[in-house]
Parts: C-alpha cells; structure tokens; sequence
C-alpha cells in the first residue's frame, strides 16, 4: 500500500508562500468563503414540529428580538462551562481507546485548553448572533409560514456572516491542534460537537432552530479544512482549472451530499450505526456533513496539488472514528462511488481532470484491499 500510494503522489509546484487573503483580493478567490457562506441561507430550513410555536407569531417576534436574543446567548453561556465538561466525558468515553491503539501521546490531548478555546468560539459566535441588521430578512426563516416573512425577521443577523467571521479563528484552531498531531483534532471536533448538541437541548423549539444553525458553522469548519481550502485558492490564477471546479462544485456541495446521502439510505435501509439508523434525522446531518468534508479534503488536494491533507488528516481520522462509531468501510466506498459520479457529471471534462487524480487516492486507500 505504502508503494502503491508513493507511486500515485503528486509533487508540489513551489509556488511561493501563502500571503493573507486580504492582498490577494482577486474575485474568484474571494469568492469562495462567500459561497460556502451563502449555502446556510439556500440549505437551513427552522424546524416545523411544534405546531403551536410555528403559528406563535408573537413568540417568534420575541425570540428574534434584540432582547430575546441575548436572552439566549445568556443561557447558552452559563451553561457552556458545566456541558463542556459532560461534553469531554463523552469523547474521552468514546475515544479513549484510541489513544492507545492509534499510538497518541496522550499529553497533546489537553482537555482543559481545548474547553478554553471553545468558551472563546462561542462567545464569538454568540456576538454575531445578538447583533442585529435591517440590510436582509432572516431567509433560515423565509419558509416559515408558507414563505411570507414578516418585518421582524429583518432583524437576525444570519449565519452567512458568522461563516466569514469565524472561519479564521476556527482555522487557527485546526492548524494548532494538526501542526504537531493532525489526529488530535478529532478529538477537538467531537468535543465541539457533543458541546454544541447539549448546549442546545434545553432551548425552546424556536432558540433550537435558529442557535443550531450558528452552531452548524463550528462543525463544518472543524471537519473540514475549509480555511486551509481558502488560502490554497490564493495560489491559483484566475483561469486556473481546478480553481473553476472548485467554484463550481462549492455551491452546489450541499446538494450533492444530501443526494448521495439519501442514495445510500435507500441502498441500506437497515442499516444502523452508533447513532442509530441512516435515516435518523441526527445521522443524517452526520452523513451529509461526512459527503461535504471528502468533498472539501479533495479540494484541497487539488488546489495544494499534494496529498498530503488526506494522508495525514482524512484517511488517520477516518480510522479511529468510523470504526468506533459503527460505520462500516463498505459504507464509505459506497459513498466515494456515488461521490465520483456526481463529480464527473457536475465538472467539464477539464475541470473533472483536475480532481480525478486525487480522487483515485481516495478509492485506492479506501479500497478492500487496504481496509477490508
């Protein structure tokens, strides 16, 4: 395996190094924290299962209110110090065998620093969300009664601007935690997300709504190297191939996962994992998240022209958590197969050129032969 993947590497083209984003302020570049920003107001959609709260319009103008808001945030806050710690309970339970069988020096797992950087990401996060604007309406709520959104939706401050606020702090918290051992972030990527999770259950259906799709943003930005994604992008021209297939695959990431996703329910319709069956709404989001972050990881090896992101980050990750969580390789392969499909029918045949030698990484170390 070792030679297979030596033989398939591709070298680096020593561009020169990176510099900040903002002197390098070319359009197509720019662009992609844009788009991927732009994905939570065409995907999130407020959840319609309390009957009684969705035709409170006078609950929903409280709860979007600059008041009602920080009432939440408050909340969110007092409790984030007490659910951090059950949070790590929860990994550290889940994970800890992996400490061993995977050969982590166990001293760069410091729970403690890791719930102090998460206090500061919420807090961050929670400032965007008390914030308020007049410039837009709340689309994450556009669909909320039959699509007539009243005045008071103009209110919210929506997540599109959290994801370009955010994602550098949450970028230099992955390149801390993967500078010295790219497997730890998995370990800082569940502890958010159990975080998040508890953080949430004792919000009323409204607050749940609206929080979980701030909180969305802290998932996707730890799970996938979307930062390392963006400054990657800076190297490329603007005609640049693979840049063009990127920005064209991007806004569009979303959907292919959930096709694939849903294609994969249907092909194992019993299938259950830790979390439950594929159809559970809970693993679904997993799912679809898991699509997005292969999506995001091929990217970046084709804009860094290296395989070096799935080599050290994906594929080691992949190994101690998918096992640990029930999810069987034949699962993931079936995954990269419906993945490559949709690929080579959204991209020109130029475009496509310029993933498919990464994603054959993908299939061969994913393959029977390696995972069995």
């Amino acid at each position: 395996m070792k030679h297979k993947l030596m033989s398939i590497k591709l070298e680096t083209s020593g561009k020169s190094s990176i510099e900040p984003l903002e002197k390098r302020m070319e359009p197509p570049v720019n662009s992609l924290a844009q788009q991927w920003a732009k994905r939570y107001l065409q995907n999130i959609r407020v959840n319609n299962s309390s009957v009684e709260e969705r035709s409170n319009l006078s609950n929903l103008a409280e709860v979007v209110s600059s008041t009602g808001r920080e009432r939440t945030a408050k909340k969110i806050m007092e409790s984030l110090r007490s659910v951090s710690a059950k949070a790590w309970s929860k990994t550290e339970s889940l994970l800890s065998t992996q400490i061993i069988q995977h050969n982590i020096e166990s001293h760069l797992i410091n729970p403690w620093e890791i719930a102090g950087d998460s206090f500061k990401i919420y807090q961050k996060i929670l400032d965007v969300y008390t914030q308020q604007t007049t410039q837009r309406p709340l689309s994450l709520v556009m669909n909320y009664l039959d699509g007539q959104a009243p005045d008071i939706y103009t209110e919210q401050v929506a997540p599109n601007k959290l994801a370009t606020v955010i994602s550098p702090d949450i970028g230099a918290i992955r390149n801390k935690y993967t500078s010295i051992e790219p497997r730890v972030i998995g370990f800082v990527s569940m502890q958010f997300h159990y975080t998040s999770q508890m953080l949430i259950e004792p919000l009323t259906i409204l607050e749940r709504s609206l929080v979980a799709a701030y909180f969305k943003v802290i998932d996707d930005h730890l799970y996938m190297p979307l930062q390392r994604a963006y400054e990657a992008a800076a190297n490329h021209d603007y005609n640049s191939p693979v840049l063009s297939a990127v920005q064209q695959l991007l806004p569009i990431s979303t959907k292919i996962a959930k096709k694939i996703s849903q294609r994969v329910i249907e092909m194992y319709p019993n299938y259950s994992s830790m979390s439950g069956v594929l159809s559970n709404p809970i693993v679904q989001i997993s799912s679809i998240r898991d699509v997005e972050m292969f999506q995001v990881y091929l990217w970046v090896c084709a804009l860094e022209e290296s395989i070096a992101s799935i080599q050290q980050e994906l594929f080691p990750l992949c190994v101690m958590l998918y096992p640990t969580l029930k999810v069987r390789w034949e699962l993931v392969r079936q995954m990269l197969h419906l993945l490559g499909e949709e690929i080579n029918n959204c991209l020109t045949p130029e475009q496509s050129k310029t993933l498919m030698p990464y994603f054959q990484v993908l299939l061969d170390m994913f393959s029977p032969e390696v995972l069995g």
